[in-house]
């Protein structure tokens, strides 16, 4: 395994543990700080909020200044947002330094795909991706029982200071100098072959253009075009469609949230209005500027489009059914926390198991039929949970979850590596800023449509046998059918030549 994916797989799990110990360190938080329940929400929405608003933004700048550098400094601000909270005295300090370090894992999600879309060809990125994937679902299935264990043993302190060695050791190993490729920025060269020597550069650069250059490949350093002024490399950014996005998606997401807790209606109306009136304003912002922050050939490309339609529907689909099985097992089977995760393992195994054969069924079979496969399985999955009622055992809630488990990492690894190598190269953070900022909206979206339609039957909406909630998250999964239907239906195949590079690529 070279550098690039190790630094990816590890900031990938790191982010997905700490989102999953956290809800098992929240009760403990809020005894021990002496806080209100809305107070301790706001650790996991303040999160999300500045999450959600940056990940484009922060894809745009590992595009233009290195996606390792950027990695880096997310992830040592993310380990010092961690270690702070581990110390915070009290609760507004808590709150303060997650959305810091929210904003820290905005600027360290993206790079982690921008990393691998840079350093492997086309033909070989489904595999990284699978193995990040993988990751991910084993830390998040790990991050309850690893929580309540830290928790029981040590406080709630100990579950932030879990991520602090891994996040500072991938920080150093992203900023040690790497061997490079003709693919892209930190692709080490394979094991036991050397790196092609860089070509020589002009004699007339500038030192400081030497090192501004850095991440732009060896053969584009013999002819470097002149170098932008302060105010045009602002303007490159975008700041204003950047300032327009984050508060579309920070009021959006604010919105779900709002909507996902009981009274809260009025607020989540007042905040998605806000969001619709942000985002026309951002796009009419994206039609003036000359650079605009989501680059017209990346939202032009109808595989992108379709990879983010199926990760949106998917996680909407997901993350609210297993938000109303977790009320169904544990308030009307009356399964303690263990048993409950017991219920749904099936769900971690799949998802664990089924990352690696991913790439060669998308290599055998094409994205459309893996993507379409994996939408079939996971709306059959909700479905079967619609099912459920009081006296439903352990055989049909193992099945659905062995469904949902298959069918999610079927999209997961199909959908985010056509999104990631059918972006161009030069967009590569912003693809995985998309990409993020999908896997980041969805489930707050789906756990709204369960909090709303779970409060229209009180009587039985924890049933889903007699509930609305599961039935209308079938029809949102089952909307990613006709998005997988619109990827690509043929695998990236290998090159038997390399690509020439275009000159100011």
């Amino acid at each position: 395994m070279n550098r690039t994916l190790a630094c990816s797989v590890v900031g990938a799990a790191v982010v997905a543990l700490d989102g999953t110990v956290l809800t098992v360190a929240q009760p403990a938080l809020q005894h021990d700080l002496d806080a209100r329940v809305g107070q301790v929400q706001w650790t996991s929405t303040g999160y999300l909020v500045a999450v959600a608003s940056l990940l484009v933004l922060a894809g745009r700048l590992g595009d233009r200044y290195g996606h390792r550098r950027v990695f880096a400094v997310g992830a040592f601000g993310f380990a010092a947002a961690s270690t702070g909270i581990a110390l915070a005295p009290g609760i507004g300090a808590v709150i303060a330094l997650r959305v810091a370090q929210g904003v820290c894992g905005a600027l360290l999600q993206p790079a982690t795909l921008g990393m691998l879309r840079t350093a492997y060809p086309p033909d070989r990125l489904a595999t990284p991706i699978a193995i990040r994937t993988a990751a991910i679902g084993l830390a998040a299935a790990a991050g309850p029982v690893v929580g309540g264990a830290l928790v029981s043993s040590y406080g709630w302190r100990s579950v932030f200071l879990l991520g602090v060695p891994p996040t500072l050791a991938i920080g150093a190993l992203a900023l040690v100098p790497w061997r490079r490729s003709a693919v892209g920025e930190g692709m080490a060269a394979p094991d036991g072959a050397r790196a092609p020597a860089p070509a020589p550069r002009h004699r007339s650069v500038a030192p400081d253009r030497l090192a501004a250059s850095d991440n732009a490949p060896a053969s584009q350093h013999q002819s470097l075009p002149p170098s932008p002024r302060p105010g045009s490399a602002l303007a490159a950014l975008d700041p204003g469609g950047a300032v327009l996005l984050a508060l579309t998606l920070g009021l959006l997401v604010q919105g779900l949230d709002a909507a996902s807790r009981g009274g809260g209606a009025e607020g989540a109306l007042l905040a998605c209005g806000g969001a619709v009136v942000a985002g026309a304003a951002f796009a009419r912002q994206e039609r003036r500027v000359a650079h605009p922050l989501l680059p017209p050939a990346l939202l032009r490309s109808a595989p992108v489009v379709a990879g983010l339609a199926v990760l949106l529907a998917a996680s909407a689909a997901l993350f609210g059914a297993l938000f109303v099985l977790t009320y169904f097992l544990q308030d009307v089977q009356g399964l303690d926390p263990l048993g409950c995760a017991l219920r749904m393992l099936p769900l971690a195994v799949l998802m664990i198991l089924g990352a690696p054969l991913c790439p060669p069924l998308q290599r055998r079979f094409g994205p459309k039929a893996t993507a379409t496969t994996g939408a079939a399985l996971l709306t059959l999955g909700v479905l079967l949970l619609a099912r459920l009622d009081a006296a439903s055992g352990t055989a049909p809630v193992g099945a659905a979850a062995a469904l949902l488990g298959a069918g999610f990492v079927t999209l997961m690894v199909t959908a985010t590596s056509v999104v990631v190598h059918r972006a161009p190269a030069e967009h590569a953070g912003v693809a995985g800023g998309l990409q993020q900022t999908a896997m980041n909206v969805g489930p707050a979206l789906g756990v709204a449509i369960a909090t709303l339609l779970l409060g229209l039957v009180p009587d039985g909406g924890f049933v889903p046998a007699r509930g609305a909630a599961l039935p209308a998250l079938t029809l949102v999964a089952a909307l990613a059918v006709p998005a997988a239907l619109a990827l690509p239906g043929r695998a990236v195949r290998r090159r038997t030549r390399p690509e020439p590079v275009a000159p100011g690529a």
